[in-house]
């Protein structure tokens, strides 16, 4: 039997995700018909190799680093010779996984980039920003693209937001190297995108920036916070 797989339509990029592993992670597949990424590998690389059909990623980009978001990250590394993109300040561990509670179970794999706020992930004719959020995470980020990036001009905006911000909380801030603090600065900073943007978390329900202005982005006070 295929795996379950679920398609999102109207972006202006390519996305089917998988939900993954013990809490349930988004695994996402971006594509614009000139490459792909598959973001934050959870758990079980024979069902991303399954959806993969054959196809090698140009990239595996990883949010942050915790080991839900990296589980099959080193093996589907290994199976495709892909990349694997990850934040300087969260490079550290995923390649050595922090040996207590549940990060035991995780693999540690190699990061070929690293990336901080403002650089740009080209994969294929895509070209993604990306946004520096700490507050989950030291080094939590966040990728954001635009029409006319992408395969479809006439489809919407994307974040990939990791376990920054989700349909209507944000991320946990009581974790190793988490801050309420910098959890609230990250949030402006998403408040500055277009409200039309789709959003994609890590766990549960897809959303939009504008759906979340009024649920979460009003909690942490209404003035955006400059790119």
């Amino acid at each position: 039997m295929k795996t379950d797989l679920f398609e999102v339509q109207g972006l202006c990029v390519d996305v089917r995700y998988l939900v993954l592993g013990p809490i349930q992670n988004n695994t996402y597949l971006i594509s614009d018909g000139q490459g792909t990424m598959v973001v934050d590998p959870s758990c079980d690389v024979d069902k991303i190799l399954e959806v993969l059909d054959g196809a090698v990623p140009d990239a595996i980009v990883v949010t942050h680093g915790h080991w839900d978001h990296f589980g099959a990250a080193a093996a589907l590394r290994e199976a495709t010779g892909a990349p694997v993109v990850a934040s300087a300040a969260d490079a550290p561990y995923i390649e050595e996984p922090p040996e207590k509670g549940l990060a035991r179970k995780a693999v540690p794999c190699s990061v070929d980039r690293t990336v901080g706020n403002g650089d740009i992930v080209k994969v294929g004719g895509m070209e993604w920003k990306v946004i520096s959020t700490p507050g989950h995470s030291k080094g939590s980020i966040c990728l954001f693209i635009v029409p006319p990036f992408g395969n479809h001009a006439d489809g919407l905006p994307v974040l990939v937001s990791g376990d920054t911000l989700f349909e209507g909380t944000v991320g946990r801030t009581d974790f190793e190297g988490g801050s309420l603090a910098e959890m609230a600065a990250s949030i402006k900073k998403l408040a500055a995108l277009p409200d039309d943007t789709a959003v994609l978390p890590g766990h549960n329900n897809l959303t939009t920036i504008g759906a979340e202005r009024r649920r979460v982005f009003t909690r942490f006070g209404d003035e955006p916070e400059e790119q």
